[in-house]
């Protein structure tokens, strides 16, 4: 299904019909087919707009795909754990939420944390004999999946040895990567190729999202043909105003250059878990240049009340399985004359689609915001933090002493001297640890958003207090949140944190692991990854600017997470 239906304010009606008149008198959409960098910055972007063919390139290979997997398949492992971050996880994520485990194949896990309590968590759920793991990075150089392979490695072969271990990997990796050499010299019992010319966050249709769906059993050519039916209904034939994806980027590009700049993602409970590779494609495509939009996904339906003029709303509603309070709240939004979008879905096959449709309008949103929104150039720079910090611990086997603002009990607050000197002048000497929080969640102001970091185990216990903290601030203070567990976000929305408007407001969270684990090859531990990578996010943010405040717990994780909440009185 491809048909969208929207309810915007006038001003912003307006400006969107405008938007899609120019874009049809200057013929954009086949601008964008023949790969015209001028659409967007002029520099690299031809580079990276393979993903326009790959489903008719998957399509064709579809064969030969089905006999490789059959053969994965017919090993009979019990298990498929994917190692991978961002791009190469998200999509595989959704479609283990959507379709869960099909019968006669393995169940898919993923695993995209460096947080020793996740890692143990996937390593005792799984027999390691009757597991397949898939190591899945385009370029095979991204520090989480090369040292989680290095600790599955070590387990598969303490457990059957290393004769036929290799034999329980497959790697998805670009050509010539260090990956596939490495899977090479080791003997992986396969090795499926990427796309040089498609990013990351747009490879959910190529092989990083389509091998792991075959193997977990979907009908792979089901979802393919609605993504191809999408392909048509977006492609240079339409009429601007009818074409699926350019109709949803220019309203959410045109929405952000009025301020609406706040994507708040609603999905029916069959597909909820689509607003998590929602949130890297659109933070981590338009987020950057001081721009940007800022995906909101997981808020709970509020009030027309709770918000302000800052948002544009998208109702993903599963047609199949719709939720009746949920299809009301939406209505009473719409009412309220905030802008809403609905996008209906047949069923969950037509998640296939919807890749390509929010592939198109991110294009489309970055034209309008003009940038470029195929790189990420503020990434790079917590992954150069990251690296001269685990370095420090290999070299002196202690990651730099820091000194709290802070402390009371089980908890302590870090920041850096600007953001001191900041809440010092709104609080007053002397405050006490609640002040000190709620004063600097405060800082929020029309427009902003508060998104909490947290480094944490992503368990249903940690986010369902995160969860009630947002609200909570949501609620008092009107303005948008946004929940993100680390490292995973790193991946996704913190390009946007970083590169994109300074309107945000971070509470970054960290804590001491009861149990650590060994990182193969090297001296430091997982622990101490996961927390050379909050600290080195933590001081781009602050050379950025950006409000932030970190917060550690100690002792028991959870109790003091449960504190952390009671503190919160806004």
């Amino acid at each position: 299904m491809t048909t969208i239906h929207y309810s915007l304010p006038p001003v912003l009606a307006d400006a969107v019909t405008t938007a899609l008149n120019t874009w049809q008198d200057n013929d954009n959409t086949a601008r964008l087919g023949a790969r015209d960098a001028s659409l967007w910055s002029d520099s690299d972007e031809a580079q990276w707009l393979d993903w326009l063919d790959i489903v008719q390139e998957q399509q064709a290979g579809l064969a030969a795909l089905q006999g490789t997997v059959r053969s994965i398949v017919d090993a009979g492992f019990q298990h498929l754990v994917l190692l991978g971050m961002g791009g190469s996880s998200l999509c595989p994520d959704v479609l283990r939420e959507t379709f869960g485990h099909v019968e006669g194949h393995p169940e898919l896990l993923v695993l995209d944390s460096t947080d020793p309590g996740q890692v143990a968590g996937v390593a005792d759920a799984v027999d390691m004999a009757r597991t397949l793991f898939i190591v899945s990075s385009k370029s095979g150089s991204t520090l989480e999946p090369n040292i989680l392979l290095a600790y599955f490695f070590r387990q598969v072969v303490d457990a059957i040895g290393e004769d036929g271990a290799a034999s329980r990997f497959i790697a998805i990796t670009d050509p010539g990567s260090n990956l596939e050499r490495q899977a090479t010299d080791a003997g992986f019992r396969h090795i499926f190729h990427g796309k040089p010319q498609i990013g990351g966050r747009f490879s959910a249709l190529s092989a990083f999202g389509i091998v792991p769906a075959a193997i977990m059993g979907l009908d792979v050519g089901r979802f393919l043909e609605g993504a191809g039916q999408m392909v048509e209904a977006c492609g240079t034939g339409s009429v601007a105003a009818q074409n699926p994806g350019v109709l949803l980027g220019t309203i959410l590009g045109v929405a952000a250059t009025q301020g609406r700049d706040k994507l708040t993602l609603f999905a029916s409970p069959g597909i909820a878990s689509l607003g998590g590779w929602l949130e890297q494609l659109v933070a981590e495509s338009t987020g950057k240049s001081g721009k940007g939009i800022i995906p909101v996904d997981g808020e709970a339906i509020g009030a027309p009340d709770h918000y302000g003029e800052d948002r544009v709303f998208v109702y993903l509603r599963l047609e199949a399985a719709p939720d009746a309070a949920q299809d009301a709240a939406v209505a009473e939004l719409e009412s309220a004359g905030q802008p809403v979008v609905r996008i209906p879905l047949a069923d969950a096959y037509h998640l296939g689609a919807e890749f390509f449709r929010w592939e198109i309008a991110t294009a489309v949103a970055g034209a309008i915001l003009g940038i470029n929104p195929f790189d990420q150039p503020d990434v790079e720079a917590s992954k150069i933090e990251t690296r001269k910090l685990t370095a420090a611990y290999e070299e002196t086997g202690s990651l730099p002493a820091e000194d709290p603002v802070l402390v009371d009990g089980d908890l302590s607050l870090y920041t850096n001297a600007g953001n001191a000197s900041e809440l010092s002048e709104l609080v007053g000497s002397g405050a006490s640890l609640a002040d000190t929080i709620n004063t600097h969640l405060s800082r929020a102001g029309s427009g902003d958003y508060v998104a909490l970091l947290a480094y944490l185990d992503r368990n249903e216990a940690h986010d369902a207090v995160l969860q009630a903290v947002r609200h909570q601030v949501r609620d008092a203070r009107g303005v948008a949140t946004c929940v993100g567990f680390g490292p995973r976000f790193l991946h996704s929305t913190g390009q946007a944190y970083k590169g994109g408007p300074n309107s945000g407001v971070f509470l970054q969270i960290t804590c001491d692991h009861a149990k650590d684990l060994p990182v193969p090859g090297h001296d430091y531990t997982f622990g101490v990854v996961e927390a050379a990578q909050a600290r080195g996010d933590f001081e781009v943010l602050a050379e950025r600017e950006r409000r932030v405040l970190r917060v550690h717990l100690g002792g028991d994780v959870q109790a003091s997470l449960e504190r952390l909440k009671g503190l919160v009185s806004l």
